[in-house]
């Protein structure tokens, strides 16, 4: 029985790959380190750097391997930036999906396990809930429902079993600090660690609920046993939802160092997004127990250790239109 997981040198992809190899499933990991660190990959997993582009290789490897389970979790998830790398955004998150669902397909996988993002929601009233309809706001969020709804196809016509999640500002230990577009909490930290302030846009009263990974990869790794989980759609994450505000001020605590905030202007985005949790308890009898400040605590003492990182700036824009200043600069820079 061998599980493969996308993505795996990233900073999910890496904690499910943990799980999985906690309840003893033969686990590879594929991923073209594009975001990813290969020192991430658990120590007992086989690594494969391969693009979900590659499709032949792709088949090949399922061929090698003749997977049980697929975890997908290779994207790129810059929700902002998508507006701005259309074609980039699609070609990666949704043509890459279909790669490897046609792979399951082919080689007959038990169970192909998506993670999709809250993003498909778009302006829902929250907390938003998983019999809500979906009206994503930006590219990042199409492509995921576009996957999600092309896997219910794919389980329709060919019969492939499927179990879609839906996390939501996940941080953690792994998280790319140096990436500049996306995981505030990451940013907030390497900015403290190089004595500059916590950049906020607009005014910051724009609320989230934050999610420590170890509430979300060992749920996602186990679903796979839960005959009540397939075809199905689960949010997974924390209930209590904080300012951005008040975010930076509770990360500079866990950091022991006050940067202060430095106000960007207005970008386009949602501005409340947070979800319901309750299909997750009742199907799968998980809730998140991890408070934000415990939780905070864990990530900065291993952003300690590892230090401030710099990674290069995404300088393939498609569209320089309305990119947010502060981006654009990066973009110039690189």
């Amino acid at each position: 029985m061998y599980a493969l997981v996308t993505g795996g040198a990233g900073f999910i992809g890496s904690h499910v790959a943990k799980s999985l190899l906690d309840m003893d499933i033969k686990t590879v990991v594929m991923d073209d380190l594009s975001g990813g660190f290969v020192e991430n990959v658990p120590e007992k997993a086989e690594f494969i750097e391969m693009s979900i582009l590659d499709y032949d290789g792709i088949l090949n490897l399922f061929e090698k391997y003749r997977f049980s389970y697929v975890f997908h979790l290779a994207a790129y998830a810059a929700e902002g930036l998508s507006h701005f790398i259309r074609r980039f955004n699609y070609t990666n998150n949704l043509l890459g999906s279909v790669n490897l669902i046609n792979a399951s397909v082919l080689y007959k996988v038990n169970t192909f396990v998506f993670t999709s993002s809250i993003a498909v929601y778009g302006s829902a009233q929250t907390p938003m809930n998983e019999s809500m309809v979906p009206v994503p706001e930006d590219p990042y969020g199409v492509s995921k429902l576009a996957v999600e709804q092309d896997l219910k196809a794919a389980h329709e016509q060919f019969g492939l079993e499927y179990i879609v999640f839906r996390p939501h500002n996940v941080y953690g230990e792994h998280q790319n600090i140096g990436d500049p577009y996306r995981n505030v909490v990451g940013i907030f930290m390497n900015k403290i660690m190089m004595g500059e302030p916590c950049p906020v846009f607009g005014d910051g009263l724009q609320t989230r609920a934050f999610t420590h990974i170890d509430d979300v990869a060992p749920v996602i790794a186990k679903s796979i046993f839960n005959a009540k989980a397939k075809q199905q759609v689960f949010n997974v994450g924390s209930d209590k939802p904080y300012s951005v505000i008040e975010l930076a001020e509770k990360v500079q605590r866990a950091m022991g160092r006050k940067t202060g905030i430095v106000h960007l202007p207005e970008r386009n985005e949602v501005k409340h997004a947070f979800s319901d949790h309750s299909k997750l308890q009742n199907i799968l009898g998980y809730t998140a127990k991890i408070d934000l400040d415990e939780g905070l605590e864990r990530m900065a003492a291993w952003v300690k250790k590892v230090g401030a990182r710099k990674s290069k700036p995404f300088t393939n824009i498609e569209i320089k239109e309305g990119v947010p200043p502060s981006w654009l600069s990066l973009i110039e820079q690189g």
